[in-house]
């Protein structure tokens, strides 16, 4: 869990809320096309919709931009269609990415991600290089504050109900579930009075590439922030496990 743990929390540091807010709405906004365009616009029948929809909440995303997009995608308005595409490459250090987009033209979108890693000491790769290096995954985020039980209770009690793996950070639990089982889980959770700061399916990766070299870690974390920041861009995956003081050195220095 490394890499995704490490980076997720590198990006809510570095958030730019106001500035980012927009950009936000539109990558969530593909989200909702595609997952409303693939399952329907019923969010109780189709999983990745509501997931799509509980995301845009929390970004504070408007009830009506929410239902407009959902009109677009089901052909109720007209609307833009959008392609599933990944990329998949190595940053520096062999540091293995997958990057997952949404894109109106894949004919300028790859070129500009082939210069993103070149640019940034990377190498984009063919389709299939890395995404055997991850698995599919739900991934709950417990904050610890405000939590009324003792965290390992709550852990215990979530590997008994079927948790595949339950981490404890500084400041919150991360929970890794099978996909399908997200939702259940989440509502489980609610009954008990246990609140999740984030659910989302992600990639987590199988095993991990030791990273300590400053300058490697530099490049591959520059590497992410602008895949990252790309219009196209919906999430990005890495396997590295970077120290956290090398982590801390970087951020006092930039």
């Amino acid at each position: 869990m490394s890499g995704h743990s490490k980076w997720a929390n590198i990006k809510h540091r570095k958030a730019r809320v106001d500035e980012q807010r927009g950009k936000v709405f539109t990558k969530l906004g593909k989200e909702i096309c595609v997952a409303a365009r693939h399952g329907g616009g019923d969010p109780e029948a189709n999983s990745a919709l509501k997931t799509a929809i509980a995301r845009a909440r929390e970004a504070n995303m408007p009830v009506d931009n929410i239902n407009r997009l959902i009109a677009k995608a089901t052909g109720e308005l007209e609307g833009v269609n959008y392609e599933e595409v990944n990329y998949e490459g190595y940053a520096a250090g062999g540091v293995a990415v997958l990057l997952m987009t949404l894109t109106d033209n894949r004919n300028r979108t790859a070129p500009e991600i082939r210069h993103i890693f070149s640019r940034h000491g990377g190498n984009l790769g063919e389709a299939g290089c890395v995404a055997w290096m991850f698995d599919r995954k739900g991934l709950l985020i417990i904050s610890k504050d405000g939590l009324s039980k003792d965290p390992e209770e709550v852990m215990l009690s979530l590997i008994e109900e079927g948790a595949e793996d339950v981490l404890e950070e500084e400041d919150a639990l991360e929970v890794v579930i099978a996909p399908e089982e997200m939702e259940k889980t989440k509502d489980m959770l609610a009954d008990k009075g246990i609140n999740c700061t984030s659910a989302e399916i992600t990639m987590v990766p199988n095993s991990t590439v030791p990273v300590t070299d400053r300058e490697t870690a530099e490049k591959i974390l520059n590497l992410l922030d602008v895949l990252e920041d790309h219009d196209d861009a919906q999430h990005v995956y890495a396997n590295f496990d970077i120290p956290d003081e090398v982590i801390q050195e970087i951020e006092e220095g930039s």
